[in-house]
């Protein structure tokens, strides 16, 4: 699979994912108000809305991208509708030619791990037939645990050609208070950096590894520094946009080929009718706003990697 997200980046020339967070505050209210008078002001309800929502979204942005990433807690909030909306996302997204990353964060051990892996990029065996639960392309997954709680994953990646992000760097303020922490001299982050680029040995695609990392926007400086560490690991950058992160400071977090990272925004993107900027294409019209937002990340990004 990571073959193929590198093909998908190099035809949109785009190494962006946006991220399908849908908190209902975000979702326009005419699209609620639909929702509610068909299932009421219920878990249904809010689960056909963000479903529709997530829908127009990428039916206006598809064509400009290589992929998508839900974030499982804004669906699991709502239960097992929330569930079917994030299922339903997935397959939707896989329909439109997208690779899908599920962004869970799952970290465990031994079977539960398994059972992560199998539920979001593998099998299950049922009796005599098989299924495939929910069908991610890729997941994020959480590496306190040690190699542990990776290698299962890590199986799976192997015997379905699935790729995980593993959290290295993160973006939000207090990442620091355990990433940072110096260990014979050296920050925590950067072990977990050696460990992903050992991890990723041993399930390469053509050019890059199934094991890629997330390493935050916000932090330019340790992304230069990953990246010399995790050379075959591509890198997921959250933290665009909505977090501060601008095209000038991603340079880093790319190879001189100007591939090995994908940069995502979130509500930057899927909320972008509410900036100021894109105001003037109204709630109404969402997905065109999206679509825009989308086009200027792009500019931005290729603008900054052209004039490094």
């Amino acid at each position: 699979m990571i073959n193929r997200l590198v093909e998908k980046i190099k035809e949109t020339g785009a190494p962006v994912v946006v991220g399908l967070d849908p908190m209902l505050d975000y979702v326009p209210k005419q699209v609620r108000k639909r929702a509610y008078e068909e299932f009421g002001e219920t878990l249904e309800g809010a689960a056909e809305a963000i479903w529709q929502f997530n829908k127009e979204i990428v039916d206006k942005t598809f064509d400009l991208i290589p992929a998508v990433k839900p974030q499982a807690a804004m669906y699991e909030q709502f239960g097992i509708p929330g569930l079917e909306a994030f299922k339903r996302t997935v397959d939707y997204c896989k329909e439109k030619g997208l690779v899908v990353i599920g962004d869970i964060k799952r970290g465990d051990i031994g079977s539960t791990s398994a059972a992560y892996a199998a539920g979001h990029i593998g099998k299950v065996q049922v009796g005599s037939k098989t299924y495939v639960p929910f069908g991610e392309d890729f997941i994020t997954v959480n590496p306190y645990l040690g190699s542990d709680g990776i290698h299962p994953f890590l199986k799976v990646c192997k015997e379905e050609k699935k790729g995980m992000f593993v959290l290295v760097k993160t973006s939000n303020p207090s990442s620091g208070e355990f990433q940072d922490r110096l260990i014979d001299g050296r920050p925590l982050y950067e072990l977990v950096g050696e460990k992903v680029a050992a991890w990723g040995e041993e399930a390469m695609g053509n050019a890059y590894s199934y094991v890629g990392a997330v390493v935050g926007a916000t932090y330019p400086e340790m992304g230069k520094a990953l990246r010399k560490i995790m050379p075959k690991a591509y890198i997921l950058v959250p933290g665009y946009g909505a977090q501060g992160g601008k095209g000038k400071d991603l340079v880093h977090f790319f190879d001189e080929n100007g591939l090995g990272a994908i940069v995502n925004s979130s509500r930057g993107i899927i909320a972008a009718y509410k900036q100021e900027k894109y105001a003037g294409f109204g709630a109404e019209n969402f997905g065109d706003a999206s679509r825009e937002a989308v086009k200027d990340m792009v500019s931005d990004i290729r603008g900054a990697l052209e004039n490094r």
